[in-house]
């Protein structure tokens, strides 16, 4: 540490700031697992009326609409979206919106997994959005609604269209229960638990509207889907799956977490509640941006900044000065000592993000935690300016 370059006082007292698996609810403990069902097969009526529990209180908190199902499904977000992919598509041609990391492997998994024969990529770089009025809604359209790894979201569902043929595809992992989501707009949606309520990893909720339920009930994949995958039997919907019968076994304890998280996102005041910490996050880190000179957020216009995987770009003259490896390095540096000191874990952008920083603001995270880690920065910045800057450039 340089002399003149003197550490913050305070320190955030959760300096918890993970994009996944997230932080937990303010107060939480171990001892919120203690009424967990454990030992027992999730197949006995009282877990799987927790398992059910899981499902109508998500439902309810989201404000599902009507006549649409909503399921928990192995292996993540990740799992909810593949099983969607390679259970609906073939019937149309389709339009795969990528302008971050994960939207770049759902492209992947169409073009070069499925192999399907008529997809259009409309791409854009980190920071922005593809035109979106390149979308056509004759076709399937797969999309996220905010992007984990760029810190770019939607703002808004005006381009989707209300007389769409096709299905639109969303997974929104990192906008539930943060993000109001049109419901009327969309037909698939995906997340974790994971993500806003902080719930623990492995599980993926499903939900599909009577839309996607009929193509699912009148479609038939022309590649094998593996039993994981499989969502209807002898062309009905396996209504078990959004009732409680779980694919694969869960985590009994995993379930206790993510009711606890359901239970303490109704007692802030539901989703309204959820989206207003949200943004009272995001809302301080733009005010402390406000006329920074080396800080900037990723997101080009301000109405697509994400209240919940808030991406910042360095853009110091002394760091644009350096080489794509300097950059990197330098970026490293600066999360590794926020981590050193305590104020702030893992920080760091995902691995094919650009050079930076990535605070999760969701729910679970106070404001207060972001504001006193917000001095940690500047003077993390300052340690790696004196490190890496050329001479005569360090701030």
């Amino acid at each position: 540490m340089s002399q003149q370059n003197p550490m913050p006082n305070r320190r955030p007292a959760n300096p918890n700031f993970a994009s996944g698996p997230c932080a937990k609810r303010p107060g939480w403990s171990v001892a919120a697992l203690e009424p967990a069902l454990t030992g027992r097969s999730h197949r006995a009526p009282a877990l799987k009326a927790r398992l059910a529990e899981v499902i109508d209180r998500s439902a309810a908190l989201l404000g599902m609409p009507e006549g649409w199902r909503l399921g928990i499904v192995p292996a993540s977000d990740t799992g909810a979206v593949e099983m969607a992919l390679w259970s609906l598509l073939g019937p149309r041609g389709v339009d795969v919106l990528a302008w971050e990391s994960f939207s770049g492997e759902w492209a992947t998994d169409i073009t070069k997994q499925l192999k399907l024969p008529d997809v259009r990529l409309l791409q854009s770089g980190y920071g922005a959005l593809p035109d979106l009025a390149e979308v056509s809604w004759d076709r399937d359209v797969v999309f996220v609604w905010n992007g984990t790894t760029s810190g770019v979201r939607l703002p808004s569902a005006d381009w989707i269209a209300d007389d769409r043929q096709g299905l639109a595809i969303c997974d929104a992992t990192s906008a539930a229960f943060a993000m109001e989501l049109p419901w009327d707009k969309l037909d698939v949606v995906t997340w974790s638990w994971q993500k806003v309520l902080g719930g623990e990893a492995a599980h993926g909720m499903l939900a599909l509207s009577p839309r996607a339920v009929a193509r699912l009930e009148s479609h038939s994949p022309a590649w094998p889907l593996p039993k994981i995958f499989r969502l209807t039997k002898g062309g009905k919907l396996i209504e078990g799956i959004f009732k409680g019968d779980t694919i694969n076994t869960p985590s009994m304890l995993c379930v206790e977490d993510a009711l606890d998280g359901l239970r303490w996102a109704e007692q802030v005041g539901g989703l309204k509640g959820l989206v207003a910490r949200s943004e009272a996050n995001l809302a301080t880190i733009a005010r402390w941006l406000d006329g920074h000179d080396s800080l900037a957020f990723l997101a080009e216009r301000p109405e697509t900044r994400s209240c919940t995987s808030i991406c910042l770009k360095i853009t110091a003259p002394w760091f644009t000065a350096l080489t794509a490896d300097g950059q990197a390095a330098a970026a490293k540096v600066l999360s590794s000592l926020l981590e050193k000191e305590g104020a702030g874990l893992d920080t760091a952008p995902y691995r094919d993000a650009p050079p930076g920083l990535r605070i999760w603001g969701g729910a679970t995270v106070e404001t207060a935690d972001i504001a006193d880690l917000l001095p940690w920065v500047d003077w993390a910045l300052a340690e790696v300016a004196a490190q890496f800057a050329p001479a005569g450039q360090a701030a």
